[in-house]
């Protein structure tokens, strides 16, 4: 495994560069110097990535790093860095590998010993977590929900239960229907961020609750590219819910749930007042 005292012999670097995810002025000055001094930038789009080079007259050479070459073309950009070429990748917006082509090179370099580091700037999911108004300190990222079917329901099912933020990336082609999978699989009360456009000039964020906003699109078609914010499950909900689930289960039912689990009978009555949020005591009588 690497650490950073290792020696990465006369191998390049590859620079992960932030790039801006609306407002051309989101890019850090290290990230303008990189791009200018590398030997070739590796992007989503060239043609895309073309007009951000010109704004700020960076001529260095571009290729072409995406989702369909992203394998074939990292051994090709990994070749370079082996003989001692440096390399720039930038998405099309935001920061290289997050929901994007960029992990794959990422971990082709690694395995060959090539030095990867990552030039902080412009993350879509992070600037709609700072101004959606939900709990910061802990949240899940999503990015786009898969289109099998199967494994969207079963991604779906697992963050019913999620007690953290949970952030997501929505086309506006797919966002009512999105947003109608959450409200039947969250419940319409539960509150959510949906902003469009961050850091454009039309940016907007609406803070409603899932039924709230799925009328608002009702009649509003959507526009813009979209981050969802949706609050997690409260843990009072959860410890609620998972009392009722166990005072419904017969009593010597719950108790044989943990004896089979190997727990002694004093240990399991202990698990089953845990459960019940009674005490000990309470179980043993009523065993008894």
């Amino acid at each position: 495994m690497q650490n950073e005292s290792e020696n990465y012999g006369n191998t390049g670097t590859l620079y992960l560069c932030a790039t801006p995810i609306g407002n051309l002025e989101d890019i850090t000055l290290r990230v303008l110097r990189t791009l200018k001094e590398v030997d070739v930038i590796a992007a989503e789009d060239t043609r895309n990535s073309i007009h951000l080079l010109n704004a700020y007259d960076i001529d260095t050479p571009l290729t072409s790093y995406h989702e369909y070459n992203k394998v074939s073309k990292a051994r090709t950009l990994v070749q370079k860095l082996l003989k001692g070429e440096n390399i720039a990748l930038i998405t099309d917006a935001g920061t290289p590998a997050i929901s994007d082509p960029g992990e794959e090179i990422v971990k082709q370099c690694i395995e060959a010993g090539i030095k990867v580091t990552s030039l902080p700037g412009a993350c879509a999911c992070i600037t709609a977590l700072t101004i959606s108004g939900e709990d910061t300190r802990r949240f899940a990222f999503e990015a786009f929900l898969p289109t099998d079917k199967k494994l969207r329901n079963r991604i779906l099912e697992e963050l019913k239960e999620e007690t953290r933020t949970i952030i997501m990336y929505e086309s506006p082609h797919h966002l009512v229907r999105t947003l109608s999978e959450l409200r039947e699989t969250f419940g319409g009360d539960r509150h959510t961020a949906v902003i469009r456009e961050l850091t454009k000039l039309h940016e907007t964020a609406m803070h409603m609750t899932l039924d709230e906003v799925i009328r608002y699109y009702d009649s509003n078609d959507p526009r813009g590219e979209y981050v969802i914010v949706v609050a997690g499950k409260s843990m009072e909900l959860q410890d609620e819910e998972n009392k009722r689930k166990w005072e419904e289960m017969p009593l010597e039912e719950h108790m044989k749930y943990y004896e089979d689990m190997g727990m002694d009978r004093k240990s399991a009555m202990k698990a089953v007042a845990s459960d019940r949020g009674v005490a000990k005591n309470v179980i043993y009588k009523q065993l008894l």
